[in-house]
């Protein structure tokens, strides 16, 4: 199970988190929604460069034009995918992004509302031959969160569309230490995403080194108990 720290705003959680196993971490850069993670493109640039290889670098933005995403890539060049977490963003600026960036991938989100008032079913195949990824994550209007509001959704819809997707699919939303192999068993994601759920508190900028490390041996204990069960 490949495990995604997401959030990340300075060295140390980075360096800690790579320690305990995570295969990517994210960074928060350009943000239109309510986050108390964004950081600049030269923060995200100067962290990532400290950073060792074999990790992938994930670039997590609300941005909508392709223009200024591309710009931001470019300045932090270690960065391998790019995560585009906005709804309303453009599928030909998805396109002109992996038109000017091929090497660069791409994980779309898909958005969950938390009361169930909308079905995100209908934009499952949206992103067919564009996206590497989707990623189901919680969205909280009230509080004009769209990630990391701390809440999970109706994992019996994420499960019908990881079966029904043609792309892999992270599972992102309300995940913590404790109800992460549950979560992992009950949808079958590709991978798992956590940000709130291994703070210091919901609100810091800070990760807490127990809670990340919990989590990612959960997470990838998961699926191997639940291959030898």
């Amino acid at each position: 199970m490949k495990v995604k720290i997401c959030g990340i705003t300075n060295i140390e959680d980075a360096m800690q988190a790579i320690s305990f196993g995570a295969d990517a971490l994210g960074f928060q850069v350009g943000m239109r929604h309510k986050t108390e993670d964004e950081i600049s493109p030269e923060e995200a640039k100067a962290i990532v460069a400290s950073l060792p290889p074999f990790v992938s670098y994930v670039m997590v933005t609300h941005l909508l034009d392709a223009k200024t995403i591309i710009s931001l890539l470019k300045l932090i060049p270690r960065i391998t995918t790019v995560q585009l977490h906005e709804d309303d963003i453009d599928l030909k600026e998805i396109s002109a992004i992996r038109e000017k960036i091929p090497s660069v991938r791409i994980i779309k989100a898909i958005h969950v509302v938390v009361d169930g008032s909308e079905s995100p079913l209908q934009k499952l195949h949206n992103y067919d031959g564009i996206a590497d990824a989707l990623i189901l994550d919680s969205v909280n209007m009230k509080e004009d969160r769209i990630g990391g509001t701390g809440m999970t959704h109706d994992w019996t819809l994420s499960k019908k569309m990881v079966d029904s997707s043609h792309l892999p699919v992270f599972l992102a939303g309300g995940l913590t230490q404790d109800n992460v192999q549950y979560a992992i068993r009950s949808v079958g994601p590709y991978a798992v995403d956590v940000n709130s759920g291994v703070k210091i508190s919901r609100t810091s900028r800070r990760k807490d080194p127990v809670k990340v490390r919990d989590f990612i041996y959960q997470a990838k204990n998961a699926l191997f108990r639940s291959t030898n069960e």
